[in-house]
């Protein structure tokens, strides 16, 4: 992964000389070759050509912010009790996740070291995120840490597992099922990266997500469907719900690893809050 990036980066400074000679658009965009990430045969989801194809009209539409429903208790923003039956490494972690909760210590707090949330544990912080949907695509920031995330609608298939680079998001494909969004997501990193109390996840960690609108579009509901036969058996399923804030924005926000208390949710955020 990290070397796709170097040799991006090392094919880009051999071809800096060649670029200033083109002299059309055209020729100097042919010119950056693999520098681009492309998905053969497909348009990039802002492509004007992709964005203007005739398309069934979908069900809804998530433009907008929302923010986490607290009226179930922040008990919910986690994805457990109930648990899956956890096997192998994952069971032992879980263990001693459990144990170091008790005696109210930190046991692997990622998040707190400025590690991405990731998915699925970004949608428990408890900080708005702005969606904005296209023909083609559902943008998603975070305003914890600015998290990005796409969800192509666009018919594409997945990236070659060979070639792709995996993020603390991975690659999310949407399909409609009548009035519900139905994403599927693969190709998610695995450093440091944990589910509710240090959880690890392995190379074959898979989300589905069922999204619907409720109560006339002011309440975003999503089912969780996890599954990853090297920690635990079957599904792992959780629902949670948000509510249209339409009188909010976010903004940049930073983590840095020497001063992240203005950061809730994470361990120096909570030490803050009770300050």
């Amino acid at each position: 992964m990290r070397m796709n990036i170097i040799l991006r980066i090392t094919v880009l400074l051999l071809l800096l000389p060649g670029l200033t000679l083109a002299q059309t658009a055209a020729e100097r965009r042919d010119k950056l070759g693999n520098m681009i990430m492309k998905h053969p045969g497909q348009m990039g989801a802002l492509a004007p050509e992709n964005l203007d194809k005739n398309r069934p009209a979908p069900p809804f539409n998530l433009t907008g912010t929302w923010f986490v429903d607290l009226s179930e208790g922040f008990a919910k923003f986690m994805f457990g009790p109930p648990y899956p039956e956890f096997i192998g490494q994952a069971k032992l972690d879980f263990e001693e996740g459990q144990r170091m909760r008790a005696a109210r210590k930190p046991y692997r707090d990622a998040i707190g070291q400025c590690f991405p949330a990731g998915i699925p544990m970004i949608m428990t912080r408890v900080w708005p995120i702005a969606m904005v949907q296209t023909p083609t695509v559902v943008y998603m920031i975070a305003n914890f840490n600015n998290s990005f995330r796409q969800i192509f609608l666009d018919g594409r298939g997945y990236s070659d597992q060979d070639t792709i680079i995996y993020t603390y998001n991975g690659e999310s494909l949407g399909h409609w099922d009548g009035d519900t969004l139905v994403v599927d997501t693969r190709y998610i990193e695995t450093y440091n990266h944990y589910i509710d109390t240090g959880i690890p996840i392995s190379e074959d960690f898979r989300v589905q997500e069922r999204i619907r609108l409720l109560e006339n579009g002011e309440v975003l509901e999503i089912e969780y469907i996890m599954t990853d036969p090297q920690g635990w058996v079957g599904e792992w399923r959780n629902t949670k719900r948000w509510l249209r804030v339409d009188e909010t924005d976010i903004n940049e926000v930073e983590c840095l690893p020497d001063l992240n208390d203005n950061l809730p949710s994470t361990q120096a955020g909570e030490v803050g809050l009770e300050r």
